[in-house]
């Protein structure tokens, strides 16, 4: 029992204070120099740290360039999907993998800028226990990036209650206990916070620096939006009716019925008084069959999502697969 005990503290000795967790899709111009920005920054801030790079199935040399740096430098660890799973299972890969008593999230492609990483640390010290990045002056496309990200923040903080500027900015710092207690699924990397604040999280966010892409091209577009629409669909489901759906459905349900009799009162009454025959109009019968149509392919893509995570849940499967690893035991 006492050797057991004396391995416990010399594996706690020697787990990370940091750990900086970087997802990677096709960034081989970027990642030299994204690594030594990181590793510059982080050791000026005198604390125990892992860089865990996931390689998310690039399809360019970034996994032969990412393994020549773990090879040179212990504290940076690898981990390679099978395949392209996406952002949040890249996350979710190294969330798992880190054991760090915080965790730093940012991107690789060199537009977050790794001296903040410093000012989150200072933010989670205070006694925060999730600190959000905001890039207060975003140095990326005005109509194709911006402007729909300015909308989809403003549409999250008022759906959520979560008043943070810039859920979208990769760069953000958590305690490893709070993180480790969210499931991620899906493409739901960007409400992380949210699903913090359900369990009693404690979040603010600071400014943050950020930079104009100087390789390859964004991941991202216009249709991002709705995608993040579609997601703040199912997180507020989650977090309000989750355990009372009767309450989305049924009320959903009481609407379209609400709505059928009143259109069908209008019909009859414009056939009393004006002799207007409105049951052939095919444009009103078009409008009521698209609205069926739209609430139940929302209702069924809530369902499914539900399912889904009791799926992974358990089954206790992580939502990726993994190639290799490098330097993790």
């Amino acid at each position: 029992m006492a050797a057991v005990k004396k391995t416990a503290k010399k594996e706690a000795k020697k787990a990370p204070y940091l750990s900086i967790i970087l997802p990677v899709f096709n960034e081989e111009e970027s990642l030299d120099l994204q690594y030594k920005a990181v590793t510059e920054a982080v050791k000026k801030l005198k604390k125990t740290y892992e860089v865990i790079f996931v390689d998310d199935g690039s399809l360019d040399s970034s996994y032969e360039i990412l393994t020549k740096i773990s090879a040179k430098d212990r504290n940076v660890r690898l981990v390679r999907f099978r395949r392209n799973f996406g952002q949040t299972a890249a996350m979710a890969a190294g969330i798992d993998y880190s054991c760090g008593e915080v965790i730093v999230f940012m991107d690789s492609d060199l537009q977050n800028e790794p001296e903040d990483i410093g000012k989150l640390l200072e933010k989670i010290e205070e006694g925060y226990d999730v600190v959000s990045g905001w890039r207060a002056n975003r140095q990326d496309k005005l109509i194709s990036r911006k402007i729909p990200s300015k909308i989809a923040n403003w549409l999250i903080a008022k759906v959520t209650g979560v008043p943070l500027h810039d859920l979208g900015c990769s760069l953000k710092a958590y305690r490893g206990d709070v993180l480790r207690q969210v499931n991620l699924y899906g493409e739901m990397h960007r409400f992380i916070p949210v699903h913090a604040s359900w369990i009693g999280a404690r979040i603010t966010e600071v400014p943050v620096g950020h930079h104009a892409r100087q390789f390859g091209q964004s991941k991202y577009g216009i249709k991002r939006t709705f995608k993040v629409i579609l997601d703040l669909v199912t997180v507020k489901f989650m977090g309000s009716y989750s355990t009372k759906p009767i309450y989305i459905f049924g009320g959903t349900g009481v609407v379209i019925c609400l709505l059928g009799v009143m259109s069908g009162t209008a019909v009859v009454l414009m056939k009393l008084i004006s002799g207007t025959d409105m049951s052939g109009n095919p444009l009103l019968i078009l409008s009521v069959l698209l609205l069926i149509i739209g609430v139940l392919f929302i209702q069924m893509g809530i369902i499914a999502e539900i399912l889904i995570r009791i799926y992974h849940e358990s089954q206790k499967m992580p939502p990726y697969r993994i190639r290799d690893t490098v330097n993790i035991k």
